[in-house]
């Protein structure tokens, strides 16, 4: 049995949702705060840059505005494979940044509650848990939802 004051806190946070667009990568769903999601494009001619890092796949002409791309799959330390008719740049804006990330296929948009997620567990498959901010716990599946802010500033693109 919960008090009224823990019962009124428990809702409340019943009500807080996480808006995501969630993506695969190899086997594992990820999601990332919507609001950060400028657009999804299909993969593009992407021109490499010399003596760019190994994540860095090159850059992109969107619109006018030239865009770095990033292989998420190099930056999480995940085997890289073929790109293919699902494989999809997410493109986020944060700060005055703009940057492309690869990703296998994008799902859907997802609001979950807050409720239902936890901090990682300290050893998460061989990715860095400092890109990951929490993992959700779905009926049938887990999302694990990522840092953006932390992996814009890792791809250490100027």
């Amino acid at each position: 049995m919960h008090t009224e004051a823990e019962e009124q806190e428990i809702q409340k946070e019943d009500k807080e949702l996480l808006q995501l667009v969630t993506f695969k990568l190899d086997k594992a769903e990820y999601g990332i705060d919507i609001l950060r999601v400028q657009e999804i494009i299909r993969i593009m001619a992407i021109t490499k840059v010399p003596n760019s890092p190994e994540h860095v796949e090159g850059v992109i002409n969107l619109r006018g505005r030239v865009i770095p791309v990033v292989s998420l799959r190099k930056m999480l330390f995940l085997p890289d494979t073929e790109k293919d008719n699902k494989t999809r740049v997410i493109v986020v804006e944060l700060s005055d940044k703009t940057v492309g990330f690869i990703v296998d296929e994008v799902n859907e948009v997802l609001r979950i509650p807050r409720s239902i997620t936890e901090p990682p567990p300290e050893i998460t498959a061989g990715i860095d848990t400092d890109y990951i901010i929490s993992v959700g716990k779905l009926e049938d599946r887990l999302l694990i939802l990522l840092n953006i802010e932390k992996l814009i500033i890792k791809t250490h693109i100027e």
